[in-house]
C-alpha cells in the first residue's frame, strides 16, 4: 500500500447526552491511502456520510483527529476550513448541487482557485464527456447523470488532493449509474485520484481497492480487493 494521504484517528461524533446520546461516530480509526479507491459501506444510519462530513469540513468531531498530510484539520477555524474544502478536497453529491442558474461551464469555473485558469473548465468537461454544446447547457437542459458529470468535472478542475462522493449514484437508474462508476474508476485508475466513495449498495464495493464497513458508528469489517472488478461489469 502506498503513503497514508489521510488519517482518521480515534474519531467520535456524538449527539445528545444522558439517555438521549447518540454516538453517530464511536472511536474508529483508519487510513486513506494516496491513489487509491475506498468504499466507505453501510446502511442508512451507520455514520458513514457523518464522517465524510468531517473528512470534508463540513462538520466537526467531538473527539479525534482527521490528519490530510499529516495535518490535523480537527483545530482549523473557520477561514481555514473554507480554504481546506475549496482547495483540498472535492465533493461529487447524490443529487449535483449545481447552481440553477450557471452553466455547466459556469458551474465548473466556480471551482477555479485562479481565475486565470478558465481554460482548465473546457478541458475538464471534456474529460468527463461534456465538450461542445453540452457544457454551454444549464442544469434543467441536462439528464441527471450528465448533471453528475459536470458535478465529477467540478471535483476535479480544483486538482483536489482527495475526492469524496456521497451516494454518487443514487439519483440515478442502474445503467446511467454505471457509467458513472466507470468514469469514477477511469479517474482513480488513469489519473492517480485517491477517493472515498459512501454508498449502501454492497456491488460497488467490489470496484474499489478497499471496503471498509460501518455499523452503528463502528467499523464492523475492513477488506481488501487484491483485484477490484471493473466497473462495467457490477450488476445491482
Amino acid at each position: 500500500m502506498s503513503e497514508a494521504l489521510l488519517e482518521i484517528k480515534n474519531l467520535k461524533k456524538y449527539y445528545g447526552k444522558g439517555d438521549s446520546l447518540v454516538k453517530a461516530l464511536d472511536d474508529i480509526s483508519f487510513n486513506v491511502y494516496k491513489g487509491e479507491m475506498l468504499v466507505l459501506l453501510g446502511n442508512s444510519g451507520c455514520g458513514k456520510s457523518t464522517l465524510l462530513n468531517i473528512i470534508g469540513g463540513m462538520d466537526s468531531p467531538t473527539d479525534g483527529q482527521v490528519l490530510l498530510n499529516g495535518e490535523d484539520i480537527t483545530h482549523y477555524k473557520d477561514k481555514e476550513l473554507t480554504k481546506y474544502r475549496k482547495e483540498k478536497i472535492g465533493f461529487i453529491f447524490q443529487f449535483y448541487n449545481l447552481l440553477p442558474d450557471l452553466t455547466a461551464l459556469e458551474n465548473v469555473r466556480m471551482s477555479l482557485p485562479k481565475k486565470d485558469e478558465n481554460h482548465l473548465g473546457e478541458k475538464t468537461l471534456e474529460l468527463v464527456g461534456l465538450g461542445d454544446k453540452k457544457m454551454h447547457q444549464y442544469p434543467s437542459q441536462m439528464s441527471g447523470g450528465e448533471q453528475q458529470r459536470v458535478s465529477i468535472a467540478r471535483a476535479l478542475v480544483k486538482g483536489a488532493e482527495i475526492i469524496l462522493c456521497d451516494e454518487p449514484t443514487g439519483a440515478l437508474d442502474d445503467k446511467t449509474g454505471r457509467k458513472i462508476l466507470e468514469l469514477l474508476q477511469d479517474i482513480v485508475r488513469k489519473q492517480g485520484q485517491t477517493m472515498v466513495i459512501v454508498t449502501h449498495t454492497t456491488p460497488i464495493a467490489d470496484m474499489a481497492n478497499r471496503v471498509i464497513t460501518l455499523k452503528n458508528g463502528k467499523i464492523i469489517k475492513e477488506k481488501v480487493n487484491e483485484k477490484p472488478i471493473d466497473a462495467k461489469d457490477i450488476e445491482w
